[in-house]
């Protein structure tokens, strides 16, 4: 039979709040995770949770020693969850899942708990346990603790809505502030007697699609200056936090140097294109403007032949003019050539306005993506994705039925959009390009 204890059944006296010294060892351990993480407030918290966490474990290996510890998946000491889950997720005692919540100062009349720790199954607790880091006197103090059945009965009460920063606030009144409280839950409850949700069956979204729809806010991200939760929808962040590939991915890229990261910095302005310039961006990194071209002129040469950028641009618009792709003549382009892999390819962009019918200014973006400039074409498997903000707007692949040896992709915006285009080989080489956008002003 299961014991279930309630309330009214843990009938002791209440002990005082028991101080746990914190090492100096402890510390410096912290100071080293919590420079994992790029953004200054959330290294901070980081850093707190880490000492929250060697506070507790200190604290069950003193008074709880018959149960093992295992924090090998807690969130907190995996930097990719550090980054978005300000707790210490998944942490094991025993049978018994925990979550510990770290605050700096016992002085605000509510305890910020991360919504995934709430709202993912992935991420829920038996026990969500407040530390206290008096961090000045190198001393922590569990001074509060809820189980999930009730936090999840006082939810139902009030109907307690997520704040914009994906936490919800909870009164302290919800909270039992007696350690040993928890000690007896620990000692004589089954972990079955508090029902936590069941994982469900998640859709996997393909890896590549995902990393194309957020590479527009990698550069935020990377600056260190932007929250996550200013730039991302809950509904995205929660398929990120599920998949653990792109939550990586993420992360990587989001602490990724400044130097390191120019294929994901800034935009890549086309509009100047049409004034016979080219930005700084571009031309580090290596795009080269084209000169006005005549798409009547080549015909229907081949476009693998050995020629010059702009006549093998020529040969290819000619081709596309000539299956219906209307292109304006005002258009102007440019290309780079690519070494994905060690493999070359070399890939066109050609932009000009236009008017909807609407009459709201507009623009096209036509992309063409060939083989090596000595004819190489393009290997198969390799594919070429064009996202905007929110989803993948046109994809493309080379495969055994494909008859030219390109591959092209057209799309239209509004001049406040940007697309993103990402590159991909059968190999699973992946690059990702900034943002092409049109900049009048």
């Amino acid at each position: 039979m299961t014991n279930y204890l309630t309330n009214s059944e843990l009938d002791f006296e209440s002990l005082s709040i028991e101080a746990i010294a914190i090492a100096p060892v402890s510390i410096n351990k912290a100071i080293q995770i919590s420079r994992q993480i790029k953004n200054p407030e959330r290294q901070w918290q980081t850093y707190l949770t880490v000492l929250a966490l060697f506070a507790f474990r200190q604290w069950a290996e003193e008074r709880a020693p018959e149960f093992y510890i295992n924090q090998e998946k807690c969130s907190i000491l995996h930097p990719e969850y550090a980054n978005i889950i300000e707790a210490a997720c998944n942490l094991k005692l025993g049978d018994f899942k925990i979550c510990l919540l770290a605050i700096g100062s016992f002085t605000d009349e509510k305890i910020s708990i991360p919504r995934a720790a709430i709202d993912l199954p992935e991420f829920t607790a038996h026990f969500y346990v407040v530390v206290e880091i008096a961090e000045e006197l190198e001393e922590a103090r569990i001074i509060g603790f809820i189980r999930y059945d009730q936090l999840i009965e006082q939810f139902s009460s009030v109907n307690l809505l997520a704040e914009n920063d994906w936490t919800y606030r909870l009164p302290w009144a919800w909270f039992n502030s007696n350690s040993d409280d928890l000690l007896l839950y620990l000692r004589y409850l089954q972990p079955d007697a508090i029902a936590l949700p069941a994982t469900p069956v998640r859709p996997i979204n393909p890896l590549l699609i995902m990393q194309a729809q957020l590479s527009p806010v990698l550069p935020q991200l990377q600056s260190g200056n932007r929250e996550i939760w200013e730039l991302l929808t809950w509904e995205k962040i929660t398929e990120i936090m599920v998949s653990p590939p792109l939550l990586t991915w993420l992360y990587q890229e989001s602490i990724r140097p400044n130097q390191e990261s120019k294929l994901t910095q800034g935009i890549l302005n086309v509009w100047l294109w049409l004034q016979d310039e080219i930005d700084d961006l571009a031309r580090e990194l290596s795009w080269v403007l084209l000169p006005a071209f005549n798409s009547e002129k080549l015909g229907l040469a081949g476009a693998t032949a050995m020629r010059s950028p702009i006549e093998e641009l020529e040969a290819i618009v000619t081709q596309l003019e000539r299956r219906g792709t209307a292109i304006s003549p005002a258009a102007r382009g440019a290309c780079k050539t690519l070494n994905l892999a060690s493999i070359p390819l070399r890939l066109y962009a050609l932009s000009w306005p236009m008017l909807s019918t609407e009459n709201i200014p507009e623009w096209k973006l036509l992309l063409i993506l060939g083989g090596s400039p000595s004819g190489t074409p393009l290997p198969e498997g390799t594919k070429m994705q064009v996202s905007d903000n929110m989803s993948v707007l046109v994809e493309q692949a080379i495969d055994q039925y494909t008859t030219e040896p390109y591959l092209y992709s057209l799309v239209a915006g509004t001049w406040d959009e940007q697309f993103t285009v990402t590159l991909t080989l059968s190999n699973g080489a992946i690059l990702t390009l900034p943002p092409f956008a049109f900049r009048p002003h």
